[in-house]
């Protein structure tokens, strides 16, 4: 998730049950937590151009967390509807995350997800509240 957070950061995860477009979220996938940001949710419709810019229900996304924009790995055609109880997901570092744009992962369940990460306690010189 860099450069949003760097590895041994220690962060708190809220458990909700609501989550929005940009936040984090911790979800298990094969005895591993993962940490990705919703790009969408139930019903929305998800493109990504060539380029990597995405747009959500025809509105593209600000993402001033992403730092190089691409169209990753994905076997998925655009534009996508994400499907009902589900969450599409993508990692910050677009050219190497494996998230939602590939099958091996797909949109993630409800009830897949731990929580939204809300607060970065470690190291100390970065505490800071998590968006």
């Amino acid at each position: 998730m860099e450069p949003t957070l760097s590895d041994k950061d220690v962060i708190v995860l809220a458990k909700t049950g609501r989550f929005g477009t940009g936040d984090l979220v911790a979800f298990y996938y094969q005895n591993k937590l993962l940490l990705k940001r919703v790009i969408g949710g139930p019903g929305d419709m998800i493109d990504i151009d060539s380029a990597g810019n995405v747009t959500v229900n025809g509105e593209l996304l600000y993402e001033p967390y992403v730092t190089d924009k691409a169209l990753g790995e994905t076997d998925l055609s655009y534009p996508y509807q994400v499907p009902e109880s589900r969450y599409f997901v993508m990692g910050d570092n677009r050219v190497t995350s494996v998230d939602s744009r590939s099958s091996v992962i797909g949109c993630i369940e409800t009830e897949q997800i731990v929580g939204r990460a809300a607060l970065r306690i470690w190291p100390l010189n970065r505490f800071s509240l998590i968006n």
